[in-house]
């Protein structure tokens, strides 16, 4: 599918591109060539291949959750600028 010289200019204009001579001629010829293999890709027979969200193998990357013990709470109020009954004092929004 080749798209016009005024296709270019009108989807430049919906993305607010200002586009010189030589940039309008060569994302003519870009979108054209993505437009073409969209086409290619959409007349293939696809009935036989199952509806996937992914290529990749299911693996988690997360680690297991491990009960550790916290900060003791003296050492996470030290470099607190106020704090206020062991906890943190933040000023009121306003």
């Amino acid at each position: 599918m080749s798209l016009s010289r005024e296709e270019v200019i009108h989807i430049a204009d919906l993305a607010h591109l200002e586009l010189t001579e030589a940039e309008i001629e060569r994302f003519q010829e870009q979108l054209s060539a993505i437009l073409d293999y969209a086409a290619r890709m959409q007349a293939l027979n696809t009935e036989a291949i199952p509806p996937t969200a992914s290529v990749l193998p299911l693996v988690s990357v997360l680690r297991e959750d491990e009960v550790q013990p916290s900060l003791p709470r003296t050492e996470a109020l030290r470099n607190a600028p106020e704090s206020l009954q062991d906890c943190f004092a933040i000023p009121p929004l306003r």
